[in-house]
């Protein structure tokens, strides 16, 4: 059920890896797109431009949970590398109580707050009651979204990255017809969408919890593995909090630029709402890239078989221009029809919707391959153990969109708007990529790889490594 990245050809591994979590990623994009297409198809531009509005607070919070998740698993990665299988399960019991509190904090946080940050956002008035109806439902449903990426993000770093595919295959389905049912048939607006959406990442969540305490022997605890560590939880807070403030510091620079779209008026806001679930969609291959690599580097630290790592980054961003290229030429050609998933044909301002979205995509996709650096790189840090990088990185995207946002947007207009992402990307790229090849050197000085010894020997490279921040 588990798989060692530690041995064989890196860009076979990585490949291998990556195809599964893309899968389940493109299946959580599929209901998430549903919603979309259902809000703007049945319900109007004006409930598609609500729930637009709130994609910038909405990543502010739940990539926080999500980065938060992803750093909780890095320690387990190592440790699975390094074949400390008692410490790995220390950290998976340690992680499961810190994820539990942060999610009950974090859930009342922004369930008494979400009005407030909508009114700071400047959100149009037209749309403003259903943006809140629709982003406090999501936040009611934090403690599923972080179980779910918890424990799918333990499980990948135990090397499996299929099974939380298959439960999200099944919770895809549900969303899909909880949205009809509710959205058509009990006519519940876009709070049907959210409920589908926060519901169906519940089952999935669930579904993961219990196949691993059936299927992964490697999981059971003894009474004493299972008890709270305060050594064990502030590692944990170590890798988990930096990655998720990386997220949620990117999202402050999205938010000064989604308040600065609003002020543009709600034809704006739907085209960039269609744009970014389309954006979504089609940078699942990076944030599975991504994914792959932290485990990758997580395990080959761990094994302390540093060699591996330049020659995984490299080969993961080969990965990544190819696809930058498919991308980019597609949005060209294709642009137009993708929108109109998302665009009600009876709309009447239609073809000027059609033509920012259009706008709005070739842009970003022009500039995919230094996303795909961001991505790669980023993680890569973060599976070595430097995760507080993440926070740099993301200081610069924020300050990116900030600037892009507050001062060109009100001088430019929408046409600044679309290239507000890339120079974010361009902007954390300058700091990643040498960022990444000084911990390479750091870690080649500090524990010169040695394939020819036992792992034995390099059991205490990892936590040793993430101290050394």
């Amino acid at each position: 059920m588990t798989k060692d990245l530690t041995t064989g050809s890196p860009m076979r591994l990585i490949f291998s890896f990556t195809m599964p979590i893309l899968f389940g990623m493109l299946f959580q994009q599929f209901y998430n797109l549903v919603d979309t297409m259902i809000v703007g198809k049945l319900l109007g531009a004006g409930a598609l431009a609500a729930v637009g509005a709130t994609g910038s607070i909405n990543f502010f919070v739940i990539g926080f949970c999500m980065g938060l998740c992803s750093g909780f698993a890095i320690p387990v990665a190592q440790r699975m590398g390094a074949r400390e299988f008692s410490e790995m399960r220390r950290f998976v019991a340690n992680a499961a109580y810190l994820a539990a509190a942060f999610a009950l904090v974090l859930t009342a946080a922004t369930g008494l707050l979400c009005r407030d940050i909508l009114t700071l956002m400047r959100t149009p008035a037209d749309i403003f009651e259903n943006s809140y109806t629709y982003i406090f439902i999501i936040f009611m449903g934090i403690p599923a979204t972080i179980l779910y990426n918890l424990l799918a993000g333990i499980i990948r770093s135990l090397g499996d990255s299929k099974t939380p595919v298959y439960f999200l295959a099944l919770s895809s389905f549900l969303n899909i017809f909880l949205d009809f049912a509710l959205i058509l048939w009990f006519h519940a607006g876009v709070a049907g969408a959210a409920i589908a959406t926060v519901v169906s990442q519940g089952v999935s969540g669930l579904a993961c919890l219990l196949y691993m305490t059936k299927r992964y022997p490697i999981l059971r605890m003894t009474r004493e593995e299972c008890r709270p560590s305060g050594r064990h939880c502030g590692m944990l807070c170590m890798m988990g909090v930096p990655m998720g403030l990386q997220y949620s510091i990117t999202a402050i620079g999205s938010i000064v630029l989604q308040s600065a779209v609003n002020t543009l008026g709600s034809t704006y806001v739907a085209a960039v709402a269609a744009g970014a679930k389309l954006f979504q969609l089609l940078a699942c291959p990076y944030d599975a890239m991504g994914s792959a690599m932290a485990t990758y580097c997580g395990q080959n630290v761990g094994a302390c078989k540093l060699d591996r790592l330049g020659k995984g980054v490299r080969s993961c961003a080969l990965m990544g221009l190819i696809y930058a290229i498919i991308a980019f030429l597609a949005m060209l050609a294709f642009a137009p029809q993708c929108a109109m998933l998302f665009l009600d044909s009876g709309e009447m301002e239609l073809v000027r919707l059609v033509d920012l979205t259009r706008q709005y995509i070739v842009t970003l996709t022009a500039f995919f391959f230094t996303l795909a650096l961001v991505n790669i790189v980023r993680f890569s840090i973060q599976g070595m153990g430097y995760s507080t990088f993440a926070i740099l990185a993301g200081v610069l995207e924020m300050v990116a969109r900030t600037v892009v946002g507050g001062v060109l947007v009100p001088m430019f207009g929408y046409t600044a708007a679309c290239f507000a992402s890339p120079a974010a990307w361009v902007c954390a790229d300058l700091f990643l990529i040498p960022a990444c090849a000084a911990c390479i050197r750091r870690l080649r000085k500090l524990y010169p790889s040695r394939p020819d010894e036992p792992r034995t020997v390099t059991a205490a490279v990892p936590a040793r490594a993430g101290a050394g921040q």
